[in-house]
């Protein structure tokens, strides 16, 4: 229903399965095909699998076989690590549910195939558009029961109902499963907040359908895509800070990944120094107020820190989005930020990177064509 959606938006599906083959998936093809839900029009993105290939990946349940797939791919860092936040969370879901340690979690329901291809694809078509900030309703659990390989279970199933822990949710009168734990943890994963719409300007709209025709309503998932308002630039924010002197530097890396995947907008070490003269590091953390108490947990967890201190603050940022620009060596997407009359831009490294690779040209020399390209298109920013 996410890719549906998307499609629905405007991102071409073949631009999603461009991405798609980054990964080392094959013997699955995308359909795509307009229905009607209860009378409104939606699109129904479908996976096909056709080959004992996919039936291959479809038995790779484990977490390691997972993170091998997607770490054999070419996809872009930022999606590589969120991609692979939104499985953290399914298999943490699993492993709490089933009383397993997590990486002898196996996934019973989940087809692997289907479930990268879902995660993946998502993840895609919001780089496409060059999203930044994700916000969601509440989530509707639907009702009645769901069969699983552990027998009839009632509706939000457990490892759903485990991803969906301090969210907001319903039931619905509907005797169906309307969210799964795929769909929950991607919007665990990539929501900032759960909420009414906030206020901005939607300039797309799309509606990915489910399986199901219901009578109750239509079964579609709406996507609104637009820009905040000039007046929303000032943002709430959160800062978490805690100094650090006893850990390996090694650690470091990961602990950001973690803090990452866990909803931090950003993370930086500043070096510092501490009582009778210890060098250390002070780890910063900026966030939303919502994912603060996840990521105190996980500093708390994955440090040596024995305590921490957090704060309210206010931030701007510069509006941005993402374009696709023509050089000589190939097409590179570049970042515009705006504010007022102030314009930068700034070419996306993984590409300058990838068509230096395959032209043979250096990688400066890529990086300055992209930012003499680029520079037409500040005077037409938004």
């Amino acid at each position: 229903m996410c890719l549906g959606a998307l499609v629905d938006a405007g991102v071409p599906l073949k631009e999603i399965s461009k991405v798609l083959k980054k990964l080392p998936l094959k013997g699955y093809s995308l359909s795509e095909r307009k229905v009607l839900r209860a009378g409104v029009s939606a699109t129904k993105v479908d996976v096909l699998q056709s080959s004992g290939f996919a039936k291959k990946v479809q038995d790779a349940k484990r977490w390691e076989e997972i993170e091998k797939i997607v770490g054999a791919s070419s996809l872009p860092d930022e999606i590589k690590r969120r991609g692979l936040g939104v499985f953290r969370l399914i298999y943490a879901a699993e492993a709490k549910v089933h009383g397993k340690a997590f990486r002898k979690v196996h996934l019973h329901e989940l087809g692997a195939v289907d479930c990268l291809v879902d995660v993946f694809g998502t993840l895609a078509g919001l780089h496409l558009l060059g999203v930044r900030s994700v916000y969601s309703s509440a989530v509707n659990l639907g009702g009645g029961f769901v069969k699983t390989s552990h027998g009839t279970m009632p509706v939000p199933a457990p490892a759903t109902a485990e991803l969906l822990k301090d969210l907001p949710v319903y039931p619905s009168g509907v005797g169906f499963e309307l969210t799964t734990p795929t769909g929950a943890a991607l919007l665990k994963s990539l929501s900032n907040g759960f909420s009414e719409i906030p206020v901005f300007t939607p300039e797309k709209i799309g509606a990915g359908a489910g399986d199901r025709d219901l009578a109750q309503g239509p079964n579609i998932l709406r996507i609104f895509i637009g820009n905040t308002l000039k007046e929303s630039l000032e943002k709430a924010v959160t800062v978490i800070e805690t100094n650090i002197d006893d850990m390996s530097p090694q650690a470091y890396q990961y602990v950001t990944e973690r803090l990452f995947d866990g909803g931090a907008l950003d993370v930086y070490l500043t070096p510092t120094v501490m009582k009778k003269m210890r060098p250390a590091v002070t780890l910063s953390v900026i966030c939303d107020k919502t994912s603060r108490d996840n990521l105190i947990r996980i500093l708390l967890r994955e440090t040596t820190s024995i305590g921490l201190r957090y704060s309210e603050a206010s931030r701007v940022t510069m509006e941005r989005r993402s374009k696709g620009i023509r050089t000589k060596y190939g097409t590179v997407r570049v970042k515009f930020s705006s504010l007022g009359d102030i314009r930068k831009s700034s070419p996306e490294y993984e590409d300058c990177r990838r068509i230096a690779k395959k032209s043979g040209h250096s990688l400066l020399e890529v990086i300055e064509e992209a930012k003499k390209a680029s520079a037409k298109g500040l005077g037409g920013n938004k």
